[in-house]
């Protein structure tokens, strides 16, 4: 009997493909939703990875022009209306408003330093925002995924208790399909949510750091304008 088991499940095909086409419509379902959403926590992954890398880069090489003593006119000019960067674009609007708070006679109007702070704080959150756009989908799929792919799971279950319950057999080549036809929804689950829970965690932690190094330039050039007012 036991040999006649063995040969039945050797019989049967256990590859993934397999698998996901002898699964319920349900489970099939729940198992194209985790391999969607890890597709594209992958893609936003990747897109952050490379996002930040060039942030850091354009950071660190308009940090380098800003302190090397050239004019902060000409560099504004140099830059001209349209900054391509980040630090670029807070820098400009700093300046503008820098600008637009001096009269014709060549006084300043009232309050410009806390214009221009404003206008820098303005300019960092959309920067922030573009920084952190996609990441609120990583920590959806990284909390939510192992439990969609637990559902597939006992929902598969369910579906081969009652297979065994309609054949009246208990054995190992009944019972093994429908088990490992569940259990892939788990595998799923989980293999869409680790990545997206590490990378979340990553990911925000660089963009803390990027936006936290924009926050200090700005400080910097807050002050930098401050002795200007006051002089």
């Amino acid at each position: 009997m036991e040999t006649e088991t063995l040969a039945m499940a050797q019989e049967i095909d256990f590859s993934l493909l397999a698998l996901f086409a002898r699964a319920t419509f349900t489970v099939k379902i729940v198992m194209l939703l985790l391999i969607i959403s890890s597709f594209w926590s992958w893609s936003i992954i990747i897109q952050k990875l490379i996002a930040y890398r060039q942030a850091s880069s354009e950071s660190g090489v308009f940090d380098a022009a800003f302190w090397s003593g050239e004019p902060l006119d000409e560099l504004f000019e140099k830059i001209g209306p349209d900054p391509q960067g980040a630090s670029e674009k807070i820098f400009v609007s700093g300046m503008m408003e820098w600008r637009r708070s001096h009269r014709q006679d060549g006084g300043l109007i009232a309050g410009a330093a806390a214009r221009i702070d404003r206008s820098m704080d303005v300019a960092i959150a959309k920067q922030a925002e573009a920084l952190n756009s996609g990441l609120s989908f990583l920590a959806t799929v990284g909390s939510t995924a192992p439990f969609v792919g637990l559902f597939g799971t006992v929902w598969g279950i369910k579906h081969a208790f009652e297979q065994i319950a309609l054949q009246q057999n208990t054995n190992l080549a009944v019972v093994a399909p429908g088990i490992a036809e569940a259990l892939l929804a788990t595998a799923l689950g989980l293999l869409a949510a680790i990545p997206a829970v590490v990378f979340y965690n990553k990911l925000s932690a660089d963009s803390d750091r990027i936006v936290g190094g924009y926050e200090s330039f700005a400080d910097e050039f807050s002050t930098i304008l401050s002795r200007q007012l006051d002089a």
